[in-house]
C-alpha cells in the first residue's frame, strides 16, 4: 500500500494514484460505473474524434459524455489538427461535468494512423507541439497526454513528447511502454517510462502491462511513476482496482462475479436499450467468465443470443451449475 497516494494536478486533488484507461469501444458509461465501484480515481471515456465533433456528431458527443457521480471527470479526445482540437476544447469547456481533456498521442490502430491521428502523431512532434500549445491555449479544463514508447524502434519519441508536455502547461503525461509497430505484443518497456519521469516536471503515469498487485508494484518500484494507468487488466476485472489499493490481489466468489455481471447488464440497458446491451456485452461477458469452467461454451451461446433476456436465461443456467458442482464437491 506504500505506493497509493493522493495525486494533485493543479487544482484537482485525486484520492488515489490509480487510472482506469481510455479504451475505445470498451469504457463507456456502464463499464465506468462498474469499475467506480471499486475506487479507481479516474476513469476516462472512449476517445473521441476532434474533427467529428466540430461537425456536432451526436454519436461523438454521446461518446463523452459523464455521469453525475463520475467526479473528478476525464474525457478523451483525438487528432491531428490542432484546429480541429481547438476547436473541440472549446465546445467541451462549456460542459461544466468535464474536470481534464487528455489528447490521445498512442492510440496504434491503422485507420487513426494513416490520418497523422494517435500514434501517427509521434512521426510529427513539430505538430504534437502546436497541439499541445493550441489545446493548453483555450482550455478552461486541465489537458493531459497519453502517448506511447514511440512509433517503432527509429522513433523512440516518449521523452521528446514529455519535455513538449512539461514546457507547454500540461498537467500529466501517461506512457505506454510498447511502440506503435508492437501494438500489444510483447512486454511494456519500463525503461522508457523511468526515462520520462526523471526528466519530467509533470505527474508521470505508467501503463502497460498491469494485470495484478504485483505488476503494479513492479511498474511503480522501477519507473518511479506517480501512478499507474490499467486497461487489459481491467477488461472481466474490475476488482483489479480494489486488489492494488488494498495491497492484496483479490479473487471474486462466483456469486460475485455474477452479481456484477448482471449489474452491468443492467446499466448496459439502461445507458443504450435492449437490443444494443445485448452485443455490446458480450465480449465483456467473456472476460468475466474467463478461467470458469466450461466458459468457452457458455461464451459462443451468449455471442450467438438473439436477445439479452435469452443471454440472461444462459447466465442463469450457467450460474445455477456451477454453483451446484461447487457444492458437491464440498460434500
Amino acid at each position: 500500500m506504500g505506493y497509493i497516494n493522493k495525486l494533485k494536478l493543479n487544482e484537482i486533488v485525486l484520492k488515489n494514484n490509480i487510472f482506469l484507461a481510455p479504451m475505445a469501444g470498451i469504457t463507456d458509461i456502464p463499464f465506468r460505473k462498474i469499475c467506480r465501484q471499486f475506487e479507481p480515481a479516474l476513469t476516462f471515456t472512449e476517445m473521441a474524434s476532434s474533427k467529428a465533433m466540430t461537425y456536432n456528431s451526436k454519436k461523438t458527443e454521446k461518446l463523452l459524455q459523464i455521469i453525475d457521480d463520475e467526479r473528478p471527470s476525464a474525457v478523451q479526445i483525438f487528432g491531428s489538427n490542432p484546429k480541429d482540437i481547438s476547436n473541440t476544447i472549446k465546445i467541451l469547456n462549456e460542459n461544466e461535468k468535464i474536470d481534464i481533456i487528455d489528447i490521445n498521442m498512442g492510440c496504434p490502430a491503422p485507420k487513426l494512423v494513416k490520418n497523422g491521428d494517435g500514434a501517427g502523431l509521434l512521426l510529427d512532434l513539430k505538430n504534437v507541439e502546436s497541439i499541445i500549445k493550441e489545446a493548453v491555449n483555450v482550455s478552461e479544463k486541465l489537458i493531459t497526454v497519453k502517448t506511447r514508447r514511440g512509433f517503432d524502434e527509429e522513433h523512440i519519441t516518449a521523452v521528446e513528447v514529455a519535455k513538449i508536455c512539461c514546457d507547454n502547461g500540461v498537467s500529466m503525461i501517461t506512457v505506454h511502454g510498447r511502440t506503435r509497430a508492437e501494438y500489444y505484443t510483447g512486454k511494456a518497456n519500463l525503461d522508457i517510462i523511468r526515462k520520462v519521469k526523471e526528466i519530467s516536471t509533470i505527474p508521470v503515469i505508467g501503463n502497460g502491462d498491469i494485470v495484478d498487485v504485483k505488476s503494479a508494484n513492479n511498474m511503480f518500484a522501477y519507473t518511479k511513476c506517480d501512478g499507474i494507468m490499467i486497461a487489459r487488466g481491467a477488461q472481466g476485472n474490475p476488482w483489479i482496482f480494489k486488489s492494488i489499493i488494498e495491497g492484496k490481489d483479490y479473487i471474486p466468489s462466483i456469486k460475485e462475479r455474477f452479481d456484477c455481471i448482471y449489474k452491468h447488464i443492467g446499466e448496459a440497458i439502461t445507458h443504450d436499450g435492449y437490443k444494443m446491451a445485448n452485443l455490446k456485452m458480450r465480449k465483456h461477458i467473456a472476460w468475466y467468465l474467463k478461467g470458469l469452467k466450461d466458459n468457452t461454451r457458455i461464451k459462443n451461446l451468449v455471442n450467438t443470443s438473439e436477445d439479452i433476456f435469452g443471454t440472461l436465461d444462459i447466465l442463469s443456467k450457467y450460474y445455477s451449475k456451477l454453483v451446484s458442482e461447487y457444492n458437491d464437491s464440498k460434500t
